[in-house]
C-alpha cells in the first residue's frame, strides 16, 4: 500500500520513498474531487454534519499527505525527493486554490451560515463557517471567472517560486566550504567545533579543517575565531548566499522581484490596494499603518540603547582588540569579548553544563510541573537515524499527543528552526484523533564520542519551538480547522513560544537542565546571576535589528514602488539608515536569503514576532505576579491560551488570561529599557 494513503496512524516514513508521491497525490485529488462534488450537489441543507465534517474529512487527507512529503523535503532533501516535490506542487497548489474559488462550496457555507443551524453550532463551530467564508472570499470565489483564472495561476505559480526560493538557499548552502590547513587559524574556537570541522574534512577525504556556512560550523567562527580572515570568509560567503555573486541558477534576486509582483497583483485582484492589506486581513493587527506605528514607537524606545551598545562595542574594540575599524564580521567576535570581560562567562563555559540529555529531562519537567503532562520516549518510523520520538500523557496515562525530535544540522536541511504539524486533534465520531508535532532545530550534533551541549541561545531556541508544540499538543478543541495551531492569528502564534523562553532564566528550571559534562554538577549560582546580568546585553543592538527586517518585509509589501523607490537593497538600506546602527558592506545581500518572508508564509508578517512578544512578555507577567510555578496560573494559561487553539480571536484569549488588554510595559521591562540611556 502507498503509505501516503494509509488513513490512520503516524507517517510510514520507513517505507516512504520519492516513488510513492505521484501516485498518491494523484489518487488524493482524484477522490478529494469526487468528494467535494457529492458536497456541491446534495439538495440537503448544509448542516456540520453533512457537510462541513465531510468536507474536513477530505482535505484533511490530502493535508497529511502533502505534509509528510513537504516536511521530508525541508529535513532530508535530495535530487530525487527535489523532483517529486516540485512535480507535485502545482498539483496541490491548484487542489487548494481551487478549493477557495469553488462557487458551490462557498454557497453551501453561506446558506449554513445564514440557517438556524449556524446558531445552534458551537462557538468553535461557529468560528470555522466564519473564517471559511473569509478565507473563500480571499482566496478569489468572489471574482469573475477570467480573475479567477488568473489569481489561480498567480498562487501556483507563487508556490513554485516559493520552493526555488528555498531550494537554492539549501544548495548555496550545501555547495560552500572553505578548507582550513593551518592551525594558527583556529585559534580561540572551541574544542568541539575544531573536533567536527576535522571530521568533516577527513570524510571529504582531506587533512585540514572544514568549515561550512551550516550554523554549528559559521556561528563558532564568527562568535570566537580571532584568525580575522577566516572571519571575514565565513561573512562574504554567508551574507552572500543565493545571490548575482555565485551560481547564477541559485540567484535568489530575481525571485524576489517577481514574488513581490505576483503578491501585489494578488492584492489588486481582490480589492486591497497593497499586498500587506490582503496579509493583514486574517491577523490581529488592522493596518499596515497600525504596524508601521507600533515598530516605530519601538524603534524610537529601543535606538537609544542600540546606540549606545554599539558605541560601548566600539570603544571595547579598539581598546582591547586592537580594531580601530570594526566591521561587520568583528562585531559577533568583539562581542562574546566585551561579554565574557564585562560579565566574566562566555556561551562556551555555560554550555559544558547543558547536555541534551539534561535539557531534555528539565524542559520535559517543566512541561509536568506547569500542565500536568507527562513527556516519555516512545517508538515511530523517522525520517534519520537521529530523529526521536516522544509522547504526551495524562497522569492516568490517557494519550494527549506525541511530536518528532530533530536537533541536528546536517547537509539537506532547510537552516533554522521550527513546529510544524504532522496530526491535529479532532473528533472522528466516537474516536479522538490525538495531535503530532514535528520540532525541528539545527544544533551540532555529538562529536567525538561525547553528548552534544547547547549554548543557552541554542536552549531558547529549544523552548521556544517546544512552546509552538504545546501550542498544537495540548489543544482541546475538536474541530480540525481550528484545532491546535489551525486558525490562530499568524500574529499570536508566536505568543506561546515566546513565553516559553522566559523560563530558561529562571533559576529553579536552569539548575534542573543543567549538569557539566565532565563533573556532573548542576550551574553554579554565581555563574547563573553572571548569565542574568547580562540578559540584556546588546538587547537594544538585537531589537532595532528585528525592527529594520520587519519595516523592511511591511514596506516591501505596502508602499514600495521599484521604479520610484530602486531595487530591494535601496529600501533595506534606507530602512537601516532610519533605524539600524549596523550598516552592513554594500555587497550585502540579506534579502536574498530571507526565507521568512519570500517562501516561509511571513510576507508581511515579519512584525509578528514583536507584535506577539509584546502579548508573551505580558502574560508571562502575572507568573512573575502569582509566582512562576504557581499552578492555577500553569492551569489558567493552559486553559485560556492554549487549549483554545484558534476557536477564538486571540485577542479574545489573551483578555481571558491577562484580565485586561495587553501592556508594553513587561517587554520593556524584560529587555532592560526601562530606564534612560
Amino acid at each position: 500500500m502507498n503509505p501516503l494513503l494509509a488513513l490512520d496512524g503516524l507517517p510510514s516514513f520507513a517505507e516512504l520513498r520519492p516513488g510513492h508521491i505521484g501516485p498518491a497525490i494523484d489518487s488524493l485529488v482524484a477522490d478529494n474531487a469526487a468528494a467535494l462534488e457529492a458536497l456541491r450537489s446534495d439538495s440537503a441543507p448544509p448542516t456540520w454534519d453533512n457537510f462541513v465534517r465531510p468536507l474536513e474529512d477530505a482535505v484533511e487527507r490530502i493535508a497529511r499527505a502533502w505534509g509528510q512529503v513537504a516536511h521530508l523535503n525541508a529535513v532530508v532533501n535530495t535530487p530525487e525527493l527535489r523532483e517529486a516535490y516540485n512535480a507535485n506542487l502545482p498539483k496541490v497548489t491548484a487542489f487548494w486554490a481551487g478549493l477557495t474559488q469553488d462557487a458551490g462550496l462557498f454557497a453551501r457555507y453561506k446558506a449554513l451560515a445564514a440557517s438556524p443551524a449556524y446558531l445552534a453550532l458551537s462557538p468553535a463551530q461557529r468560528r470555522v463557517v466564519d473564517n471559511e467564508l473569509r478565507d473563500f472570499r480571499l482566496g478569489g470565489a468572489e471574482l469573475p471567472d477570467a480573475a479567477k483564472a488568473r489569481y489561480l495561476a498567480l498562487q501556483e505559480e507563487l508556490a513554485a517560486l516559493a520552493a526555488r526560493f528555498d531550494a537554492n538557499l539549501i544548495d548555496t548552502t550545501r555547495a560552500w566550504s572553505h578548507l582550513v590547513v593551518d592551525a594558527a587559524h583556529l585559534a580561540g574556537l572551541p574544542e568541539d567545533v575544531v573536533e567536527a570541522a576535522a571530521d568533516a574534512a577527513r570524510h571529504d577525504g582531506s587533512e585540514g579543517w572544514k568549515f561550512t556556512l551550516h550554523a554549528p560550523s559559521y556561528l563558532p567562527v564568527m562568535q570566537y575565531g580571532e584568525y580575522r580572515p577566516l572571519r571575514e570568509t565565513l561573512y562574504r560567503a554567508y551574507a552572500t548566499r543565493a545571490s548575482e555573486f555565485g551560481n547564477p541558477e541559485w540567484n535568489n534576486g530575481p525571485l524576489i522581484v517577481r514574488l513581490r509582483e505576483l503578491r501585489a497583483e494578488q492584492a489588486r485582484l481582490l480589492g486591497y490596494p497593497s499586498y500587506a492589506h490582503l496579509s493583514l486581513v486574517p491577523k490581529m493587527a488592522e493596518s499596515p499603518q497600525q504596524v508601521m506605528g507600533f515598530l516605530r514607537d519601538l524603534a524610537a524606545r529601543a535606538k537609544p540603547f542600540a546606540e549606545r551598545d554599539m558605541q560601548e562595542l566600539r570603544a571595547f574594540a579598539a581598546a582591547e582588540l586592537g580594531l580601530d575599524e570594526l566591521q561587520p564580521w568583528d562585531i559577533g567576535f568583539a562581542s562574546e569579548r566585551l561579554r565574557s570581560t564585562r560579565y566574566s562567562y562566555s556561551d562556551q563555559e555555560v554550555r559544558r553544563y547543558l547536555p541534551e540529555a539534561q535539557v531534555l529531562a528539565g524542559l520535559f519537567g517543566l512541561i509536568e510541573r506547569l500542565y500536568g503532562v507527562q513527556v516519555r520516549p516512545a517508538s515511530a518510523p523517522v525520517w534519520h537515524a537521529a530523529v526521536r520520538f516522544f509522547e504526551l500523557r495524562q497522569p492516568d496515562g490517557i494519550l494527549v499527543g506525541e511530536f518528532y525530535l530533530d536537533l541536528y544540522a546536517r547537509d539537506g536541511k532547510r537552516g533554522g528552526a521550527w513546529m510544524d504539524d504532522a496530526v491535529t486533534r479532532r473528533r472522528l465520531g466516537s474516536r479522538l484523533q490525538t495531535p503530532v508535532a514535528y520540532l525541528t532545530c539545527n544544533f551540532s550534533a555529538p562529536v567525538g564520542g561525547r553528548p552534544a551541549t547547547f549554548t543557552h541561545d541554542e536552549v531558547l531556541t529549544l523552548f521556544h519551538e517546544f512552546g509552538h508544540g504545546l501550542h498544537h499538543l495540548l489543544s482541546r478543541v475538536e474541530d480540525y480547522s481550528v484545532s491546535g495551531i489551525h486558525g490562530v492569528e499568524w500574529d499570536a502564534v508566536e505568543l506561546p513560544s515566546q513565553f516559553m523562553e522566559n523560563f530558561c532564566w529562571e533559576w529553579d528550571v536552569l539548575q534542573g537542565m543543567s549538569r557539566h559534562v565532565d563533573s556532573g554538577l548542576p550551574l553554579p549560582r554565581a555563574l547563573y546571576e553572571r548569565m542574568l546580568a547580562a540578559r540584556n546585553f546588546q538587547s537594544g543592538m538585537q531589537t532595532v535589528r528585528q525592527i529594520e527586517f520587519a519595516l523592511f518585509d511591511m514596506h516591501l509589501y505596502d508602499d514600495y514602488e521599484p521604479s520610484r523607490d530602486g531595487d530591494v537593497l535601496a529600501l533595506i538600506n534606507r530602512i537601516r539608515a532610519e533605524v539600524a546602527v549596523v550598516l552592513p558592506p554594500a555587497w550585502h545581500r540579506f534579502p536574498m536569503s530571507f526565507s521568512h518572508i519570500f517562501s516561509g508564509g511571513y510576507a508581511a508578517g515579519y512584525y509578528s514576532y514583536k507584535w506577539a512578544e509584546v502579548l508573551s512578555a505580558d502574560a508571562f507577567g502575572l507568573f512573575e505576579e502569582q509566582g512562576v510555578f504557581d499552578p492555577a496560573t500553569g492551569r489558567r494559561f493552559l486553559d485560556e491560551i492554549l487549549a483554545v487553539g484558534g476557536s477564538r480571536p486571540a485577542l479574545e484569549s489573551f483578555r481571558a488570561f491577562r484580565g485586561r488588554e495587553p501592556n508594553i510595559d513587561a517587554l520593556l521591562r524584560h529587555s532592560g529599557m526601562t530606564v534612560g540611556v
